[in-house]
């Protein structure tokens, strides 16, 4: 799948309304594809944002009788009929279409307002759980599939230019099941995959940019998953799972004390 083709489906993809093999093909560009993986963080971005703060209005109980009438009217019109032809001045189809742009500028420019007002980390934590949830659905979690941290930390450096900490947790409970890369706050990033029992891990690394405060962990938890977040080592990093937000502390200060 192409570019061309695969941003023609980004908003499908993100409503979910693709088959299972469109998805995977999606996926699969995304994950090779710093420009498009961009354009669909932005799309993402301001879908969220859309969601979360525009205002919904449901139809009037009248509008959807009028529209029942008229669809009943129609279905009983015979086919040779045709509905009487209204002719409209060429200026006032101009303005509708000049207030349809300029409802669709407001509406644009209402979203970015928004997304520009949330912070930084609530926007790399959208990404973040984004990316988690993408490598679940198209079955691509792991790049390089080892329980050893000698081949699974070798790999992701060759590919980066950063060399990121791999743990072995399997004595905590937490094996070390491989790593992949990952495209996050406008660079490539590594992504150690941990296990916990049923339950999948992603630990997402890269270097601290020092321009936001990130020397105390936080978490987030949203859309059935739970984020943690912290500073250390001049690395930042970002765990998501759908454990639950005890186990996925147990695991951050396990990782945090194998160094």
């Amino acid at each position: 799948m192409d570019c061309m083709e695969t941003r023609t489906l980004l908003g499908s993809y993100l409503d979910r309304e693709l088959d299972r093999k469109s998805v995977i093909a999606v996926g699969r560009h995304l994950d090779g594809c710093g420009e498009c993986k961009r354009m669909f963080d932005l799309h993402s971005s301001i879908t969220s944002a859309i969601r979360k703060r525009a205002t919904y209005h449901p139809a009037s109980a009248s509008l959807a009788n009028r529209i029942r009438a008229q669809i009943a009217q129609a279905a009983i019109r015979p086919e040779n009929s045709r509905p009487p032809r209204v002719t409209r001045p060429l200026w006032n189809r101009w303005l509708q279409l000049g207030s349809a742009v300029a409802a669709a500028v407001i509406i644009t420019s209402i979203a970015t307002t928004q997304l520009a007002s949330n912070s930084g980390n609530q926007m790399i934590a959208e990404q973040i759980i984004n990316g988690h949830s993408r490598a679940i659905l198209t079955s691509h979690q792991i790049d390089v599939a080892s329980s050893d941290q000698h081949t699974v930390k070798p790999w992701l450096s060759s590919k980066l230019d950063f060399s990121p900490t791999v743990a072995d947790l399997t004595t905590a409970g937490f094996p070390l099941r491989g790593g992949r890369l990952d495209y996050v706050d406008n660079r490539p990033v590594a992504v150690l995959v941990y296990g916990h029992r049923q339950h999948v891990i992603d630990l997402f690394i890269w270097p601290d940019d020092g321009v936001t405060d990130r020397s105390r962990t936080r978490s987030f938890s949203k859309r059935g998953l739970n984020v943690l977040h912290w500073s250390a080592a001049g690395m930042t990093h970002w765990a998501v799972s759908d454990l639950n937000s005890a186990d996925l502390e147990t695991f951050a200060e396990r990782y945090a004390s194998s160094k």
